[in-house]
């Protein structure tokens, strides 16, 4: 059981009840803290729940910025929400209690720009309650822009005007200080009374009571009809949206330290990872995520890694070469579930850096398609090449191999992998669109680099990479690319089946949150367990041993991080992109790199990642993949 609190159910929607005191942790990069903390959003905005009942609430429209930070309390008399002694989290709304003050902060569904605060005032006296209801909020605009330092509180450019009002009555609103409005009440005994107050950026006016009902309304009917923790993984993937007021569509930012702390939305290849199993559940918002991520790119068919905190490209980090292989696989598949090739035709924009004119959504993917075959292209062995990173961004510092070299030669056997199951894919829609070309190429292409893939069979497991003279992975195991090699088509079903049982011996042996990436792990260094890793070997192992695919799904829930680490609030309702394994010396926790000021345990929660992985794979399992003519 979790020493935080326990699971319940609110409104007929998993809620978690939190009734934990303070408790230390440590975020390495920063000072010492005892807050936890939740994320819940609508389309629009995020809002930050803390664990001693104060709130943020962020908002990506035009950039990384938080609007407000560790305020919000409502107050009566002498009763505070801000010192209830359990704090109700729910999928989309935080419930506070305290006394006979009851108030709901709930993100409404869509893409309003504010939060609906419900605060319920019951009178079980024998006589008359008179009192005033204040609503108490500090408007703190901060801006987040590549800060890997400490953090520099940097006001945004152009701050907008926040706004709080007691709906249908008093209505007060700045650009930066605190905002208060009050309510006189007067009970008789035994009379219940309820005041609505809105915050944020308001729009037109609002029947209160309607969006509130209709919101409830509409998540419950919504999310899919499937285990709590499904429900629960669905509404914090998509309350992660939000609308983009610079690009067009919606962003699907993974979060956590990365947005959070550092200020940027990256790499490329994870909101589109992230809107995979949308696809299935919420398609109109997987096409905008589509669409807007295709939006970061330059006509040339390149993403860039990120968007800064400003949504201006980032590439002085990172170039990674599997980035274009995600765009093409989110196409595919929400055209083959959907049927919807309509939405190929329509224009998408290019950054408004390239100064380019928009192009239909089918011909930016025939470029970025054009710039994985012929720019980044493949190497002397004729494996896609790795440039300075593929999926791990920092696979060529673990490879030991020279950087500059394997910058210039190396070649991933992970991209090999991956681009021989999405090009045949990408070429089924390429092919209904009309493009012949670009589809027999794709097949052709898969088909040469799966051959590649097989030959890196070593009668153990597949190797990771090539560089001139080196093979990486000859004498490890690095588990990214095995299920991808068995999902490709490259290993032979007794291959597949004998690797299954060789990860199972070696990355999974004694690790209750999955598979290590690692095997043996590198002396020195931390074993790891990656969402996303984690989610294709579900995947992978589903065709061959039912048994361990759905034993490695389990390992990935928020239930077994509890089961294993009680004590952890990271991994409870929320976790990060990756957890740290047991023989690390925080395990149950992330990863942190103080020597470079970047840390995921800085901001350990609202990882995306932790939320749509586990949600994908679970589709998976259930068969749901994608098939031209026949909908999933």
């Amino acid at each position: 059981m979790s020493a935080f609190g326990e699971w319940t159910t609110v409104e007929g929607l998993p809620a978690f009840e939190y009734r934990a005191g303070p408790r230390p942790w440590d975020p390495v990069i920063d000072p010492p803290s005892s807050t936890h903390r939740v994320h819940v959003g609508n389309r629009r905005i995020t809002l930050a729940a803390d664990s001693d009942g104060l709130f943020g609430v962020w908002d990506e429209h035009l950039g990384c910025r938080w609007l407000a930070e560790r305020t919000g309390v409502g107050r009566f008399g002498a009763l505070s929400t801000d010192t209830a002694p359990v704090k109700l989290f729910g999928p989309t709304f935080v419930r506070l209690a305290v006394g006979d003050l009851e108030r709901t902060v709930l993100c409404p569904e869509g893409d309003a720009p504010w939060v609906l605060i419900r605060v319920d005032v019951v009178n079980r006296g024998d006589s008359a309650l008179h009192g005033v209801l204040t609503e108490e909020w500090a408007v703190r605009p901060r801006e987040v822009n590549l800060e890997f330092g400490p953090n520099r509180g940097d006001p945004p450019p152009d701050p907008p005007v926040v706004a709080l009002e007691n709906v249908g009555g008093e209505r007060v609103e700045t650009t930066t200080g605190p905002l208060t409005v009050e309510v006189a009440l007067d009970l008789r005994p035994g009379e219940r009374t309820t005041a609505w107050f809105r915050f944020g950026l308001l729009d037109e006016p609002v029947d209160p009571e309607a969006v509130y009902e209709s919101s409830l309304a509409g998540l419950n009917k919504r999310l899919p009809s499937a285990p709590d923790e499904i429900r629960w993984h669905t509404a914090l993937l998509t309350g992660g949206a939000c609308v983009d007021g610079v690009l067009g569509g919606h962003t699907l930012n993974q979060g956590s330290a990365y947005s959070f702390r550092h200020g940027f939305n990256g790499a490329a290849r994870d909101p589109l990872q992230h809107a995979l199993p949308l696809v299935h559940l919420e398609p109109d918002l997987a096409l905008s995520v589509l669409r807007n991520t295709c939006a970061w790119g330059s006509p040339d068919g390149d993403l860039p890694y990120a968007l800064d905190g400003r949504k201006q490209p980032w590439t002085q980090l990172f170039r990674p070469s599997d980035q274009n292989l995600w765009a093409l696989w989110l196409a595919a598949e929400y055209a083959a579930t959907t049927g919807d090739l309509a939405a190929f035709g329509e224009p998408v924009p290019y950054h408004p850096c390239h100064h380019a004119d928009p192009v239909p959504l089918a011909e930016n993917l025939r470029r970025q398609f054009r710039f994985f075959t012929d720019e980044v292209g493949v190497g002397e062995h004729g494996h896609v090449r790795i440039l300075n990173a593929d999926w791990n961004d920092l696979a060529i510092r673990e490879s030991g191999v020279d950087r500059d070299v394997m910058v210039e030669r190396g070649e991933s056997v992970l991209n090999s992998a991956m681009a021989a199951w999405v090009l045949p894919l990408y070429a089924d829609l390429a092919e209904r669109l009309g493009d012949a070309t670009t589809a027999s190429e794709a097949r052709r292409t898969a088909d040469d680099l799966r051959t590649l893939v097989a030959r890196e069979w070593n009668g153990r497991w597949f190797r990771r990479a090539h560089g001139p003279g080196t093979v990486v992975g000859e004498n490890d195991l690095w588990l990214e690319v095995q299920p991808w090699a068995i999902l490709c088509g490259a290993a032979t079903p007794e291959q597949a089946r004998a690797l299954l049982t060789t990860i199972d011996e070696t990355c999974r042996a004694g690790s209750p949150l999955g598979a290590r990436h690692r095997w043996p792990v590198p002396e020195g260094e931390q074993g790891q367990v990656w969402f996303s890793v984690n989610m294709t070997l579900v995947w992978a192992a589903s065709l061959y041993d039912e048994d361990l695919a759905w034993d490695e799904w389990r390992r990935m829930t928020l239930h077994a991080h509890t089961d294993a680490y009680p004590d952890v609030w990271t991994g409870t309702v929320s976790g990060p992109d990756c957890y740290l394994a047991p023989g690390s010396d925080r395990p149950g926790e992330t990863w942190a790199l103080p020597d470079f000021g970047t840390a995921m345990q800085a901001y350990p929660v609202a990882n995306l990642h932790s939320h749509s992985q586990p949600l994908l794979a679970y589709l998976r399992l259930q068969g749901v993949v994608p098939r031209f003519g026949e909908r999933a």
